[in-house]
């Protein structure tokens, strides 16, 4: 047994964690990262990127049908190391039509924001028809096309 000195006093091991109440084994622990621990986290950021939806428990289905030996706990700490996360859902859209057969419009805050666009026709003075489709920014009120 290694003997500690504390000033001049010669303590056993056994006795000082007894005194302190620690077990030995934890005086002894030396902590061994795992050689591929570094090609295991870029694993799991490229499928997290490549799967944005997929949270760390199906990451790591998909480590194992790729061959890598690991479980779900360390999938989860080196998802934590990473800072990954499943970004929220994205509400559902509300319909854009209302009851009455109406339309919710934007309203356009800067140029280029909202565009119109609409079919007018109308007739030559012959009777042949014309239709023309106009754009039109709703900023500006500027006719950007008309065809």
């Amino acid at each position: 047994m290694i003997d500690e000195i504390c000033g001049n006093l010669i303590v056993s091991q056994r006795r000082a964690c007894e005194v302190f109440g620690l077990n030995r084994n934890t005086l002894r622990y030396q902590h061994t990262k795992a050689c591929d621990e570094e090609e295991l986290s870029k694993d799991i950021v490229r499928l997290a990127t490549n799967y944005g939806r997929y949270g760390y428990i199906r990451i790591t289905a998909m480590l194992k049908e790729e061959g890598w030996r690991v479980n779900h706990k360390r999938v989860l700490r080196i998802w934590r190391q990473e800072g990954l996360k499943v970004p929220s859902r994205q509400p559902k859209r509300k319909r854009l039509w209302l009851n009455d057969g109406s339309c919710v419009r934007l309203r356009a805050d800067h140029p280029n924001h909202v565009w119109s666009y609409d079919f007018v026709s109308d007739r030559t003075s012959d009777g042949r028809p014309l239709r023309f489709l106009n754009i039109i920014d709703e900023f500006t009120r500027e006719a950007l096309a008309i065809e």
